[in-house]
């Protein structure tokens, strides 16, 4: 039995932003009965995937949507620009790699933190990211 996915949107077009990500992010995870560590692997990856919104993407906006199943809750974040795009996907999720003054750790690391992760990007097309963490319900 399922209900009805819930969504809270948050634009990202500036610093203060990034912090609404996270609480909408953490809010989530908890509605969602997310774990410590579940909870927090999903608001790190949100804090990462909106600050290279922002960034990088010169702003846009974040998803965040709770999809309740039999089998467990996911929450799912959603986040969309029209910046110009990731040239080479691989080499951007490559540990080390960066455009600006970062560690390099932001894709990959989010990519690493998630149960499902997929980047839609090209050249001049902006970027859209997903990702999602399922808490799985005891039987």
């Amino acid at each position: 039995m399922s209900s009805a996915p819930s969504t809270t949107s948050v634009a990202i077009n500036g610093e203060t932003d990034i912090v609404h990500v996270r609480q909408a992010a953490r809010e989530a995870a908890v509605t969602a009965g997310f774990s410590l560590v579940q909870q927090t692997k999903l608001v790190t990856a949100a804090s990462e995937l909106a600050r290279n919104t922002l960034i990088y993407g010169g702003g846009g906006r974040a998803e965040i949507v709770i999809e309740e199943s039999a089998f467990g809750d996911t929450v799912r974040l959603v986040f969309v620009d029209s910046g110009p795009g990731i040239p080479d996907i691989d080499l951007a999720l490559t540990d080390g790699y960066t455009t600006g003054s970062g560690l390099g750790l932001g894709l990959g690391g989010a990519r690493r933190l998630a149960d499902q992760f997929h980047i839609d990007s090209a050249p001049g097309k902006g970027t859209r990211i997903e990702l999602s963490i399922t808490t799985r319900r005891k039987p």
